[in-house]
Parts: structure tokens; sequence; C-alpha cells
């Protein structure tokens, strides 16, 4: 019985669609959703180009729609399978093979980039079954995104020196100038990418553990992992998001620092939000000035995760009287609403130790709970504010001068940088 028959046999939604013999040296496969993508054969070519790693590579590309998907979506979909079709059989070799599965009519509910991804991790997963591979590597990736040329090597040797790894996060930049796009498109990329940066660094300065970057077109996986986590969900959009946070909670994830994928800075419908979806309200809108998360929300959240051991085998009334007034009001009346106590208690209850205590705090008061908190905190507290404001808040808590430093492009070198060092 191979490590993956149970899930295949109760998650997987279709047959298999490749019927080729499994390489037994296969170690690695990207997969790529493909949707009304007119950009798909760069993102091709840069996988082409890479150097070849030990492993041998294969490539899923799933081009997809839905039920009700528009003539001019499935006239794209049908010339991105001609042109890639044609690309592939002039480019395959013994370390790297691509392969096209063309998915129609996906069901109203489900149609999306999550349901696209599901389906070509499942297939990566029963690849990797038929022959037992369960430390296999699967990664995601964008039809419109590029990569470095060590890309594959890189990802490759992490898993390598952590072959417990459960997954990772690849480093990514999108490109912030160019001829290929309008330079609002660049300044407003240059704001959002500033704003994704400044979000997961200000989490992890605030104590969270489970901060890192969760975007869809750079990150890897173990299959065991994504078995064992139920595999990707079916939302139409942030799939990425909520797939790595069942993920980074396992622990044994990573960081690849010594790569790059590099992501389209398009503006795109295609999705209610993401990277598409917010350049194209910034361009929309001629947002110049991006508000966001105020950087207090953030400082008062670390006030309540540096007191994290102090919960650790609390009654009601300490809790209560003691604990809870020592916080922040916004954090203070945060908990009150959500009920956070039951779940203290319940953990409570289960905990012999303080690292068990500790790592099951951080699975209740998760990523989605600090989202909350901070939709929370700025309806009733504070205000939002310019993520250059804020990204030189964090900066100067961090211990960098930021003097003289006023535009968003310039901001985010330091923060890329800052992220490549630390």
């Amino acid at each position: 019985m191979a490590f993956a028959d149970k899930y295949l046999k109760k998650q997987r939604m279709y047959p298999e669609y490749i019927t080729t013999t499994v390489d037994e040296n296969l170690n690695m496969i990207v997969t790529v959703p493909c949707y009304d993508e007119p950009d798909l054969i760069p993102s091709l070519e840069a996988l082409w180009n890479c150097d070849r790693p030990n492993g041998v590579v294969e490539v899923i590309v799933i081009v997809n729609s839905g039920e009700q998907t528009e003539q001019k979506a499935l006239d794209q979909n049908a010339k991105t399978i001609a042109d890639a079709t044609a690309w592939m059989e002039t480019h395959q070799d013994e370390k790297l093979k691509f392969y096209l599965i063309h998915q129609p009519k996906l069901k109203r509910k489900f149609a999306g980039v999550g349901f696209a991804r599901k389906i070509a991790m499942d297939e990566a997963v029963a690849r990797f079954n038929h022959i037992d591979k369960a430390n296999g590597i699967i990664t995601g990736f964008d039809a419109d995104s590029t990569c470095d040329a060590n890309y594959l090597v890189e990802i490759e040797k992490l898993f390598k020196k952590y072959p417990k790894a459960n997954g990772a996060n690849i480093f990514y930049e999108h490109p912030l100038e160019g001829e290929e796009f309008d330079q609002q498109i660049y300044d407003a990329i240059a704001q959002y990418e500033l704003y994704l940066r400044y979000y997961m660094l200000a989490m992890r300065y605030a104590g969270h553990p489970h901060a890192y970057h969760t975007v869809g077109s750079s990150f890897a996986v173990s299959a065991s992992a994504y078995i064992k986590q139920g595999g990707m969900n079916r939302r139409q959009a942030g799939e990425d998001f909520y797939f790595l946070q069942k993920i980074i909670p396992l622990g044994k994830f990573y960081e690849i620092k010594t790569t790059r994928v590099i992501p389209s800075p398009r503006v795109s419908d295609r999705v209610p939000f993401g990277t598409g979806k917010a350049v194209s309200t910034f361009v929309d809108e001629g947002i110049i000035d991006y508000q966001t998360y105020n950087y207090s929300a953030f400082k008062e959240l670390k006030a309540f995760f540096d007191k994290v051991d102090d919960f650790f085998g609390v009654d009601y009334d300490t809790y209560l009287n003691d604990l809870l007034v020592q916080l922040p009001g916004s954090v203070r009346s945060y908990l009150k609403e959500d009920n956070f106590f039951e779940a203290l208690d319940e953990i409570n209850k289960n905990c012999a130790s303080i690292d068990t205590f500790r790592k099951k705090f951080f699975g209740a008061f998760n990523a989605f709970k600090v989202l909350k908190y901070l939709n929370n905190v700025h309806e009733q507290f504070i205000d939002e504010e310019s993520i250059v404001v804020c990204a030189k808040q964090l900066l100067s808590d961090l211990g960098i001068n930021t003097k003289g430093i006023y535009s968003a492009k310039e901001l985010l070198d330091i923060y890329r940088t800052y992220e490549k060092e630390n």
C-alpha cells in the first residue's frame, strides 16, 4: 500500500490525467494553474532555462475553465493549449518533463484557482504515489510568473538539507521597472509588495511564530505534508493563504532566499482579491499613498505575545483580573469579544508543559485570528495609516535608519535586503 492511497481515494476529484510511467528518480513536481492566460510560454521558458537539479522534475500545467466561463476566456484557453502543446513537443529532456492537462466545465461553485491548484497538486501526489515517494516535493507556481535559473536547484537543496521539511516559501520579487507595463503599474506593485513584506515582518516582530509569506506562486511542500493536511482547498481566491496556514503550524517550515520567483505585476480581475486585483484597484482609483494596518496595532499585539507564558495554567479570575488588565485596550477588547478564554482554558486542560502550551496557544491565536484582530481594532480604535509611514516605523524598531527615504520603492529595497539577510 503506497503512502497516498487513502488520500487519493477520498480526495481526488478526477481520474489520473497523466498515464506515462513515473521515473524512479522523480523528486519534484511544479504545478501551474492556467486560466485565460496569454503569458504561459514565458513562464515555461523560465522553467526550461533552469539549471537541472539531481533529481527528475515534472511540470504540470492545468488549463481550466468553469461551467459559465465566457467564450473569450475559452478561446484564450484553446489558444494556450495549442501553443503550449506545440512548445512542449520540443522541450523535454531526461531531467525536466512538461505535461498539460485540460479540465473544462468546473462546477460553478468551485471554479477558480484553488480548485485548479488542487487538481494539479493531487495529480502530483498521484505521480509520487506510483513510486511511493512521500517526501516528493510539490511546488506552487503561476502561469504569469518567471524565476531565476537556480530555482529548481535551490528548492532541491533545501529539502535535501532538511529531509523532514514540511514546506517552504520561496523568495519573490515583482519587477519594479521596465517597458512591459505603464509606470503606474510599477508604482502600484511597489506599494503592494511593500505592504506584503511589512505585514509579514510586523507580525513576526510582534512575536507570532507562523509569520511567513503565503504567495501562491512561490511555495513548496512535501507530498506527505500535503496529504496530512487534507490537500489544497477549492477557494476561488486566497487559497494559498488558507492552504499554507495549515502547513506552517506543522513546523519544519523554511524560507528559500537563494533564488527568486518573479510574479507578474499586471492588473487582473480574475479573482476578487490578491496581487492582480490589488494592482487593478490601485490603478483604477489612482492610489499613490496606500493606507494599511496601523503599526501601533502590531505593537499592541506584541505586548500580548510577549506575555504568552503568563497565560499557562491560569484560571478565569487570574485571566480576567490580573492578566487582561495589563494588556492594551484594543487587545483586551478583542479577547473579550472573541471569548478567547474558552480556547485558552481548553488549551490549558490539555497541556503539561510550557512548550506544548506555546504551540497550542499560537494554534488558537493563529494567522486568521491576527487578521480578525487587526480588522477589529481598526473598526473600533484606530485609523489606517500610510504604508510608507508604517514601513518606516517598523524599520526603526528593527534598528534600521530610514532618514531621507520616503518612497515605497526605496523602502521596498530595504525590506527585500533585510529579509534576505535575516
